[in-house]
Formats: structure tokens, C-alpha cells, sequence
């Protein structure tokens, strides 16, 4: 990036934390790009998003925005819509593919309805009959709040008898939940740089799924890149996980989380359109296998607003 590239955007907001649960991770990527782009020599601020967010912004009087927020409030729309208003461009996606991306439910239905592959999945309430639920979809099943991310909320289901309690679960995070097929095989990730698809990365876990703890907390978590998947699974795997984020309106950067079951077949699970953005985080590995550092991926991910 050229000097007189960085000038021109004039100063730069990183908004993080915010009041999600997913806050701690949201201060760690934001510090984190803040960094990266004090290093670049950007004129660059960090703002803890609260409700006088953009008052701050005009106070300070901000040029641009780099969104580090993850989850509700700063992932799904409402803070794009905000900066819309106030004519400031921003990192990521827009407001609709921000709300959608966020909203599992409608992202599903979405990729069912042009024939993308998603798990089954059914809409819980507390009057659901969860016999029935688990004789539709078949067990085990994942029980998830529909916008969440990290993982928080989510259980696997292998007993109808386990259904109810796995429903209160995911509802002390969302009043939306899902029940939702359980795809036996391999879990990768996808992420995606402008139209591009980056390197695969197959997440390795000794629990039951890639939760919050085999996330963030986890020693014994191994992410493979190369994945081991031959070029042209591979290519299929990015495919679909760029058509899914495209359909969803989504664009700047994100993450798609895929898993291939044991028949090679891949199944959409959802879309990150904030993914985390530290040393450790997943589309930061999957650009360093590209020759592309922490710092400059920051700088192309703001560039594109």
C-alpha cells in the first residue's frame, strides 16, 4: 500500500467489544488490527462500542470504519445500518448480508431454496413434540440459538430425551433456536478476500464438536493446512463456500464453515461476515498460506470499503 493511499483514508475507527457475548474475542481481533494498522502508519483509533458509539465517531471525526465487532450489534447489520447513515464506510458486509450471514435460520433457508447443501434442519419452541423432531432429522443432532457465534449455545443432541434441555440451553442465548442434522465426517473452514477463496483449513478437535473451549481455549485443537484434500476437493470446497456467502449478499472478507461427510459430499453450516481477527484466528492462517501477513491482510480487508 502506498503512502498516499493510507493518507487518503484519513482516520481510521476500529470498533470492538461492543456487548455481545462473543466480547472478549471482539477485544482481542480489534486491538489487534488497531495494531496492525498503527504499524502500517494509518491514522488509526480504537472506539469500545457502547451506546455513544456514533457520537464518538463524529467527536473524533472518523473517516472510515474497520468493524471488529463479533456477534448481534456489530455482525448483524444494526452497526452497518448506523454507519450508513452517517455516510462512513466500512469494512465487511453490508446490512443485508451482515443480518443475513447472522441469522442461521434464514441463511439455511436461503441456501436450501437455490439448492446449496445445508444440513435439515427444524425451528424449536417449547411446545415442540421432540420425538418427532428427532424421528424428522435423525440423531445425533446440533441444537443451536440461530444468531450466536463461537459456538456459544450449541449442543449436541445424541437422545430425543436430551432435546428440551439442549433447547433451554441454546434460548438463554437466542429466542430462536434450531435443531439441526448432525453431519458425521470432517469439519473445515473456507475464508474469503474479496471474490477469492483463500486455502482450506481442516479444524482437528478431541471434543464433541469445534466449540467455544476447542476455540479459544483448547491446547490440543490442530488446524491442517494444506487440508489433505486432493486439489479438486479442495476447489469444490471453496466453490460452494463462495457461492453460499455470494447468495447471501455478503462481501469484503468473511469465513465459511463447511463439513464433508464421509461421502465427500459438503454441507453449509453457517457464515462468519466478522470472523476473528488475531495471530491465532483462522482467516489470518489461511492468508499467511497465501504469503499474505497479519498486517497486510488488514490493509487489504480495509482498502475494499
Amino acid at each position: 500500500m502506498n503512502q498516499m493511499k493510507i493518507t487518503n483514508w484519513g482516520r481510521v475507527a476500529v470498533l470492538m467489544g461492543g456487548n455481545s457475548a462473543e466480547r472478549p474475542i471482539s477485544l482481542k481481533s480489534g486491538n489487534a488490527v488497531l495494531a496492525a494498522l498503527l504499524r502500517r502508519g494509518v491514522d488509526a483509533f480504537g472506539i469500545d462500542v457502547g451506546a455513544d458509539v456514533l457520537e464518538r465517531l463524529i467527536q473524533e471525526k472518523a473517516n472510515r470504519v474497520f468493524i471488529a465487532l463479533h456477534g448481534r450489534g456489530g455482525e448483524d447489520g444494526t452497526i452497518q445500518g448506523a454507519l450508513e447513515i452517517l455516510n462512513l464506510p466500512y469494512t465487511g458486509s453490508g446490512v443485508l448480508g451482515s443480518a443475513l450471514g447472522m441469522d442461521k435460520c434464514r441463511a439455511k433457508q436461503l441456501w436450501d431454496g437455490i439448492g446449496l447443501p445445508t444440513p435439515p434442519f427444524r425451528v424449536l419452541a417449547p411446545t415442540t413434540n421432540w420425538e418427532q423432531v428427532a424421528a424428522e432429522l435423525g440423531l445425533p443432532l446440533a441444537v443451536k440459538p440461530v444468531r450466536e457465534g463461537s459456538s456459544l449455545g450449541i449442543t449436541r443432541v445424541d437422545d430425543a430425551g436430551a432435546l428440551r434441555e439442549a433447547y433451554v440451553t441454546a434460548r438463554a442465548f437466542d429466542h430462536v433456536v434450531i435443531a439441526e442434522r448432525w453431519i458425521i465426517g470432517r469439519e473445515y473452514t473456507v475464508g474469503i478476500l474479496g471474490d477469492m477463496p483463500l486455502p482450506v483449513i481442516e479444524l482437528r478437535t478431541t471434543r464433541d464438536f469445534y466449540d467455544y473451549y476447542a476455540k479459544y481455549e483448547a491446547n490440543d485443537t490442530r488446524y491442517h493446512i494444506p487440508c489433505g484434500l486432493t486439489t479438486a476437493e479442495e476447489t469444490q470446497l471453496q466453490e460452494v463456500a463462495l457461492q453460499a456467502f455470494t447468495i447471501l449478499g455478503c462481501g469484503g472478507w468473511g469465513r465459511v464453515d463447511i463439513m464433508r461427510d464421509h461421502d465427500g459430499a459438503p454441507w453449509l453450516l453457517e457464515v462468519n461476515t466478522a470472523p476473528g481477527m488475531t495471530d491465532h484466528s483462522l482467516v489470518p492462517m489461511a492468508a499467511r498460506a497465501l504469503g499474505i501477513d497479519f498486517d497486510e491482510l488488514v490493509m487489504r480487508i480495509l482498502a475494499a470499503t
